[in-house]
């Protein structure tokens, strides 16, 4: 499960606490009983309790779809969880269902009971022909479901490169914040996406965003088990020094979450840069071919 942090009372300076509680960085904990770091990416559908024209989409009967619309039944009629037929047939991946009831005019952007639109279910379920259909007829990528989230951030939950290109190239907002404050960049740091990370840097995310609570990526990188999400954000020359609102930096961060290794990595790259820094600000004594030696001072 991945960690999330809380920051316990005290005086000065407050410590970081680590909870290793369910989070993923799209859903907060909403109960007790609820394992939020779920994908949540289908719907529960009994087909049996579905009216007509929900049950043609989720099944995928194309046929029994042109019949309904021929005799009049909406096109966007939505059911008890405000889902049209759009939705459940972008969800189970009916790309024939799909391109049917967008030829024939359906909203592309209504939402559901979670304030999510068939392209997020399309993402979420990972059905790239639906999602492709989707874009190309002009479904919108900026909006956001209940809990701020684009479909780019869903995009890169699932760790689709091909779907997330597919969006970027659509024009989706690659800065875009969720209510954690979480951009799609420091959504793959926090859940140690190694490829997201990679991808989101070649398609020049900022790298030195903060969250809502003011934490760097690096920060996010810091208290996972593998370095090398800490490693490439160094490589992007990310601040080192950065501290949250509770004052705490990286090292801190790797500190009091038992992770030595990437202690030890940022310390060590912090110290090379101060080292490299001390040297080229030097003066270097040059020869000007008298007897006279001038210094030259090189910066960084």
């Amino acid at each position: 499960m991945k960690k999330f942090f809380g920051f316990g009372a005290g005086k000065g300076r407050s410590s970081p606490t680590f909870r290793t509680e369910p989070m993923n960085g799209l859903r907060a904990r909403a109960d007790k009983n609820e394992e939020v770091n779920k994908s949540q990416r289908g719907y529960d559908v009994r087909v049996k309790d579905l009216k007509k024209i929900h049950r043609a989409a989720a099944v995928g009967d194309v046929a029994k779809m042109q019949r309904l619309l021929l005799l009049g039944k909406d096109v966007n009629k939505r059911d008890k969880m405000k889902r049209t037929p759009l939705h459940l047939a972008c969800t189970i991946g009916h790309a024939d269902m799909v391109t049917l009831l967008v030829e024939r005019k359906c909203q592309l952007n209504l939402c559901d009971r979670e304030c999510k639109t068939p392209l997020m279910k399309a993402v979420q379920c990972q059905e790239e022909a639906c999602v492709t259909i989707l874009l190309e007829h002009g479904a919108n990528p900026h909006l956001t479901d209940n809990f701020g989230n684009t479909a780019l951030h869903y995009a890169v939950a699932g760790e689709n490169t091909s779907i997330v290109e597919k969006l970027i190239l659509f024009h989706a907002n690659i800065e875009a914040r969720n209510k954690f404050e979480l951009t799609p960049f420091l959504l793959a740091v926090n859940e140690n996406k190694h490829q997201m990370v990679e991808l989101l840097i070649g398609k020049k995310a900022d790298v030195h965003v903060v969250d809502k609570s003011k934490r760097t990526a690096l920060m996010l990188a810091a208290t996972s088990k593998s370095p090398d999400v800490v490693r490439l954000l160094l490589q992007q020359g990310v601040n080192t020094s950065s501290r949250d609102e509770c004052g705490w930096t990286a090292e801190d961060y790797a500190v009091f979450g038992g992770f030595d290794v990437n202690r030890q990595i940022i310390a060590q790259h912090r110290e090379e840069r101060i080292k490299n820094f001390s040297q080229n600000n030097n003066p270097v004594p040059t020869w000007t071919g008298s007897s006279q030696v001038k210094w030259k001072w090189s910066s960084l």
